[in-house]
């Protein structure tokens, strides 16, 4: 159940409780009185399933350094590890029978070729399963010479520690690999904030705007979808997600994307607003 707040007066608002797909009721409530209701309301969820850019992690960090660094490396590290890519490759070829954009022939026994291709894919900024498996590797390295720390916002390390001790199970849903998902959760420049981190899911579980992917999420993590709060700065994500019957809100960071569209999704400029 997700509640959507419309102020009416400098003094009163009105609280209206959504399910999915009904817009019920309605309570007429003095602000300071609004407050206290939100305080002891909202944390109705038993799992948080968290995006990472624009919801953890700023997107400027993400487009300005991880994704420079792997186009850096890229060609040295498929001519490096080209017998080792196999499967991705292959996943490279099927995906690219299926891409209308790109003009050039895909050489798979190339790694001159393939690496075009994956740089490509970086420009374009796909979602490319085969994509961000080998940005994850590449990041590996990294992060562990020390070349790369991530960065998150420094509201993270707090909430992920009330959340625990409030026996929340807390899930990420990014379109990076969970490799890569790992990463910036253990080698943050708020810590290692990888052991409040009960489960990863990416691609693999499914599109992102479907779905389908959310139904799959709350069957892995054995919970009814409305017993998971989704947080996403994707409007078209959380669309997905309440479809699927999960509670939903929208991450409004600095830097992230400007929301143009309308929408009824509870907006909130930091973890602390799902408390």
């Amino acid at each position: 159940m997700e509640q959507l707040i419309f102020r009416i007066s400098s003094s009163t608002s009105v609280l209206f409780h959504r399910a999915p797909g009904t817009v019920e009721q309605v309570e007429r409530l003095e602000h300071a009185d609004l407050a206290q209701k939100l305080s002891t309301n909202l944390m109705t969820f038993k799992a948080i399933l968290l995006d990472i850019e624009g919801t953890t992690t700023p997107i400027d960090f993400v487009h300005k350094t991880l994704f420079p660094f792997a186009k850096a490396r890229i060609a040295g590290f498929v001519q490096e590890h080209f017998d080792e890519l196999r499967f991705e490759v292959g996943q490279l070829a099927t995906e690219h029978a299926a891409d209308p954009d790109y003009a050039r022939e895909l050489r798979i026994d190339s790694p001159n070729s393939i690496a075009d291709y994956l740089k490509y894919l970086i420009e374009d900024d796909r979602k490319s399963t085969p994509l961000k498996t080998i940005q994850g590797m590449i990041w590996e390295k990294g992060y562990e010479s020390g070349g790369l720390v991530s960065n998150v916002f420094a509201d993270v390390p707090a909430a992920f520690k009330r959340w625990k001790d409030a026996g929340i199970s807390i899930a990420i849903y990014s379109s990076g690999s969970v490799l890569a998902q790992r990463l910036i959760f253990k080698y943050s420049d708020q810590g290692d904030l990888a052991p409040f981190i009960d489960k990863y899911f990416d691609t693999n579980t499914g599109p992102k705007c479907e779905a389908d992917s959310y139904r799959k999420i709350a069957e892995e993590l054995e919970l009814k979808g409305n017993e998971i709060m989704f947080v996403s700065d994707v409007v078209a994500e959380l669309e997905a997600a309440r479809t699927a019957g999960m509670q939903t809100a929208l991450s409004i960071r600095k830097g992230n994307a400007e929301i143009t569209e309308d929408h009824s999704y509870r907006a909130i400029q930091g973890l602390e607003g799902l408390d």
